[in-house]
């Protein structure tokens, strides 16, 4: 893994919900499984053991003009503090967790980080998510964007 800020994805967003209700969005399979993903996105698998050391492992489905592509990822996660801070690992795996042990077009291994930081607005909340190891004008970085517009949406009909 590198921390070569050339190598990170840092998007900032405010969010028109409660704290507690972003940080269910993020660790609540079911929540996850609604906004996670770049538009026309499905999760059909989010399996998500919430503690320091804690498993977790993400099918991302895709409809393509050869038909249905699925991309799983695994990780682990490092860091736990409910409603202030969320880092996980996560690496192309199967569906089994078994993470490629193959390096990316780089050289590296394709093992990233992504880091959430939540700051509590009132009823608003403030998220900074950080993904090291991931270019900035990479297709990653625009599923972000499209990922975190889907969040927005999902948080928004639950905030009332």
């Amino acid at each position: 893994m590198t921390n070569d800020a050339q190598d990170s994805v840092v998007i900032e967003r405010v969010f028109d919900a409660p704290v507690d209700l972003i940080w269910q969005m993020w660790t609540d399979p079911e929540h996850f499984r609604e906004w996670y993903g770049p538009t026309g996105a499905s999760i059909p698998v989010a399996k998500m053991d919430v503690h320091v050391g804690g498993a977790r492992l993400v099918c991302m489905e895709m409809q393509t003009p050869r038909g249905p592509m699925q991309m799983w990822f695994a990780g682990e996660y490092r860091e736990v503090i409910e409603n202030r801070r969320l880092v996980y690992t996560e690496s192309m795996s199967d569906e089994s967790g078994n993470m490629s042990l193959s390096t990316n077009e780089h050289g590296r291994h394709p093992t990233t980080e992504v880091r959430i930081e939540f700051e509590d607005l009132g009823n608003r909340t403030r998220m900074v998510l950080t993904h090291v190891g991931i270019p900035s004008d990479s297709p990653g970085a625009s599923g972000w964007i499209m990922a975190l517009d889907k969040l927005d949406a999902h948080a928004r009909t639950f905030a009332g």
